[in-house]
């Protein structure tokens, strides 16, 4: 979608289908939202918000999403919520040790998170499938529908980070979180890569779209970096850094880099089933890269 305030808006290709591209053609389509204040005073009690975005699949955001939630979450006076916005795939609610509770509870305060722990919610619409191999089949509208009711009408309450978990790309969800938090503000992305050129050749151009919407960039990580072996620590590369990695690229384009995180096969398996990794394996290289890089 070009916009509402684009001298294409209504005209270029991407709007060919979409109901509003009359209005958008006519120069009448309004460009305040009154989702946009009703988002920022529903959401006024959360402190920080972070968005975790990647240009290319497969490159553990949700996965570091759940790790980041259960690192901060080790400090029991922080409250921390998870808002899972990849509506077609919905991972976080294995991750997080919640697969099966398909019933989100309505009060009168809206619909309430599922718990994972003490000062740990979770929304996602994987709660309200029908069951895990349920498919989502949704255009664009429907998921922006979807998103702001996980803003207006979730119950959140009083968080000090909610971390916002995307699907790979720059899509309806990314332009969706983008709009409604116009008001309400968005600290800043992290962006996740592996550190081969097919990686970040997609990266790139999440960066590039987060420079050009204005979303400040916290940095960047670098996940499965590489593999050390557990009996004698030494390091092996898992994927060919053939142009010198996600350190390189960020020197580049100007943008900060967190770290790097080690492929751990505890993390993965951690990871389906729903198993606090931090907890289970503290002696892996992955949870002092994963507590380095919240420090950073």
């Amino acid at each position: 979608c070009p916009g509402t305030q684009s001298d294409l808006a209504g005209k270029a290709s991407s709007c060919q289908g979409c109901p509003n591209q009359k209005l958008c053609q006519s120069g009448q389509a309004s460009t305040d939202d009154p989702a946009v204040a009703e988002v920022a005073e529903r959401i006024s009690c959360i402190r920080h918000k972070i968005v975790i975005l990647s240009g290319k699949g497969g490159v553990g955001k949700s996965t570091f999403t759940a790790q980041l939630a259960h690192v901060l979450a080790q400090n029991e006076n922080k409250q921390i919520g998870i808002m899972d916005v990849d509506i077609c795939g919905p991972s976080i609610p294995v991750m997080m040790g919640l697969d099966g509770h398909q019933v989100v509870h309505q009060s009168a305060s809206g619909w309430s998170p599922v718990l994972s722990e003490n000062n740990v919610s979770v929304m996602s619409i994987g709660f309200m499938l029908d069951g895990p191999d349920a498919a989502v089949i949704w255009r664009g509208p429907k998921k922006t529908g979807m998103i702001k009711k996980f803003l207006c009408e979730v119950d959140w309450g009083d968080l000090d980070y909610l971390l916002i978990d995307t699907p790979p790309g720059t899509s309806d969800e990314h332009l969706a979180i983008v709009q409604y938090f116009k008001e309400a503000h968005i600290d800043g992305a992290v962006v996740i890569t592996t550190p081969q050129e097919i990686s970040l050749v997609d990266v790139r151009k999440e960066i590039n779209f987060c420079k050009k919407i204005g979303i400040n960039i916290l940095g960047v990580v670098e996940n499965m970096s590489s593999f050390v072996c557990p009996k004698c620590r030494k390091s092996s590369e898992i994927f060919h850094a053939s142009t010198g990695g996600a350190s390189v690229m960020c020197k580049e384009m100007n943008v900060p880099f967190l770290g790097s995180l080690p492929f751990d096969p505890k993390l993965a398996q951690c990871s389906d089933e729903g198993q606090v990794f931090i907890s289970s394996h503290p002696e892996s290289p992955a949870v002092a890269s994963l507590q380095q890089i919240v420090l950073s």
